[in-house]
């Protein structure tokens, strides 16, 4: 009689406070866990992540970054390399060049959706502290496929955004403190993985584009439908991605973004037009004064360099107000619309 299979594929991903979090969390974890564990954070995309070192000075389990090809063995702990999405395909880990998401890579969502896609039921995905949503749509697709949810406790959080998105997209079976969180995996390890559930194409399309391959308008048609927006990366036009938990858009490049990213980009180019305007008006204000003071000395010629100047500036800052006020009106509609 065959043995059953058990829950020994972790997925952990985390952003703004997980380093102390996953310090934490591996520390408590015993030498002899029968599991793999693979951790995505969002880091720099130069230079050396040093998380791998920091964790493994108080793991009892081997601690390292992953290298493309590598296999996949029970015992050892994974971290995400710089500027690789860290994604798991049969028995063998593979850093994908596939665009960024949410201007992340690497991002958690394509971890979690390889490990739901290879491991089924199989697939534990875990979301720690952090801001924004990454991770919430991969953690669904965890669940989808017949694999186990845990999040962080959201009071517990340094920042409670991405455990409350992940909460809010998708049924979650296990919610943890930090201090509670290697309890909870222990036993979610020693359970059966029961069946898994057949993975959408949607999905293997996802995973294909983190690893690299090219999307185009064509596949991008089989899983999203146009939008009037456009990709804050390559400026193309965004798809918005069909039946997503969160709402998500990718573009024709393949570049990913849930909708809380978009609206967090959008409040700050109207912060950044405001700021823009307030300048501009002081600066006219300012040519104003010395075109009157030029004026006055007798420096016609200079009087009549500042006020040419000073209507050029008040164009500029007529520009900003109105694209400041006809900003106002679209979140105005956005809020009337909630």
């Amino acid at each position: 009689m065959a043995m059953a299979a058990k829950r020994d594929i972790i997925a952990i991903g985390g952003s703004t406070g997980s380093g102390a979090v996953l310090k934490k969390l591996v520390a408590a974890l015993p030498g002899d866990l029968e599991a793999s564990i693979f951790v995505s954070t969002h880091i720099p995309p130069s230079g050396a992540n040093f998380l791998s070192d920091i964790l493994s000075s108080n793991a009892h389990l081997p601690v390292s970054q992953a290298i493309d090809g590598q296999p996949i063995e029970r015992g050892c702990i994974y971290v995400a390399a710089p500027d690789r999405h860290l994604l798991v395909t049969g028995e063998t880990i593979r850093l994908g060049l596939g665009p960024r998401e949410n201007m992340a890579r690497p991002a958690i969502d394509p971890l979690f959706r390889s490990a739901a896609l290879a491991f089924g039921s199989r697939a534990v995905g875990v979301v720690l502290t952090g801001l924004l949503n990454d991770g919430a749509s991969g953690l669904s697709a965890i669940k989808a496929c017949g694999g186990t949810t845990v999040v962080q406790h959201p009071l517990d959080a340094e920042a409670d955004e991405m455990p409350l998105a992940a909460l809010e997209a998708t049924h979650v079976d296990y919610v943890a403190s930090a201090d509670d969180l290697a309890g909870t995996l222990a036993e979610v390890i020693r359970s059966d993985a029961g069946p898994s559930q057949p993975p959408s194409d949607t999905l293997r399309l996802e995973v294909e584009i983190a690893a690299g391959a090219r999307l185009g308008s064509a596949h991008l048609l089989e899983l999203a439908q146009p939008s009037a927006l456009s990709c804050p990366d390559c400026n193309g036009v965004l798809s918005e991605v069909r039946g997503s938990r969160p709402l998500r858009y990718r573009c024709q490049i393949g570049h990913g973004f849930t909708a809380e990213f978009l609206a967090s980009r959008i409040d700050d180019v109207d912060e950044a037009i405001r700021v823009a305007m307030r300048i501009m008006e002081e600066r006219v204000t300012l040519v104003e004064r010395m075109a009157r003071d030029a004026r006055e000395s007798g420096r016609s010629a200079v009087a009549d360099l500042y006020e040419s100047r000073a209507k050029e500036y008040q164009r500029y800052a007529t520009t900003l107000r109105d694209a400041a006020v006809s900003s106002l009106r679209m979140g105005t509609r956005r809020i009337q619309d909630l």
